[in-house]
């Protein structure tokens, strides 16, 4: 062999390669390396343990993911529902303050339309006052009615009459057949004399004033102030004959 050849052999031999190192997975519990099939099995074990725990830490999380959702999706519920609720109730709240505010608006306006009414039947009334006393006959029994009423709320045996001067005759008719009906009623005796200095005013449409004997009291039976009295004493009666009984009224005279 040649000098030449034998440098090739100790160029191509010599140091002598190391063997590849073993990897880790290659081995068994008592660190002897794993050879053919229970390698292969023992790695596919491994990474099918890794992988269900990679399954389960993947399902965990997709839970706690869904968990922290609904909380969100139901504490953004929550919010919008207490929203819409404030909201509704403000809405409603407003939707009764108008109803409430057009309702009274609108029982002013039928109450004053129903005032009006009873002012105007009242006013008609007042301006035929003059057509009640053109019958004399009707007149005078008209004003002995209202000072025999005179007399027994006084209960005096003097009294004096206002009257107008047109009225005179009519009036001291009236004061006769009067007297004579207190009498029968009540056995006592009355006078009443017409008190000419002071009649009842030219524009007065009629009717009498009863004073007492001491001219300390009054009672006004003119027609204008009976029909005020009446204006006030009846209208409650008007007004159910016009429109009916309040059903709202709890008490009635």
């Amino acid at each position: 062999m040649s000098q030449h050849a034998l440098s090739d052999q100790q160029v191509t031999s010599y140091p002598p390669k190391s063997p590849p190192p073993l990897r880790l997975d290659a081995l068994d519990a008592t660190g002897k390396p794993l050879e053919g099939v229970e390698r292969i099995m023992m790695t596919a074990f491994i990474k099918q343990e890794a992988m269900e725990k990679a399954r389960e830490i993947e399902i965990k999380a997709n839970e706690e993911f869904e968990i922290e959702k609904s909380k969100l999706v139901r504490q953004e519920t929550d919010a919008i529902d207490g929203q819409y609720e404030k909201k509704f109730k403000q809405a409603s709240l407003s939707q009764q303050i108008t109803r409430s505010t057009v309702s009274n608006k609108t029982r002013l306006k039928v109450l004053g339309s129903r005032q009006e009414l009873l002012d105007s039947i009242f006013e008609d009334a007042r301006k035929k006052l003059p057509d009640g006393v053109k019958d004399k006959s009707k007149h005078q029994k008209v004003l002995k009615g209202l000072i025999l009423e005179g007399f027994y709320a006084m209960n005096e045996p003097q009294l004096h009459i206002r009257a107008r001067k047109a009225d005179y005759d009519l009036v001291k008719k009236a004061i006769d057949e009067a007297a004579k009906e207190y009498k029968k009623k009540l056995s006592k005796d009355v006078s009443a004399k017409i008190d000419e200095d002071q009649p009842l005013p030219e524009g007065s449409v009629g009717g009498v004033v009863i004073v007492s004997g001491s001219g300390k009291i009054e009672i006004d039976n003119t027609f204008e102030t009976r029909l005020s009295l009446l204006e006030d004493s009846a209208a409650p009666a008007v007004r159910e004959a016009l429109f009916g009984q309040n059903p709202n009224r709890k008490f009635h005279d």
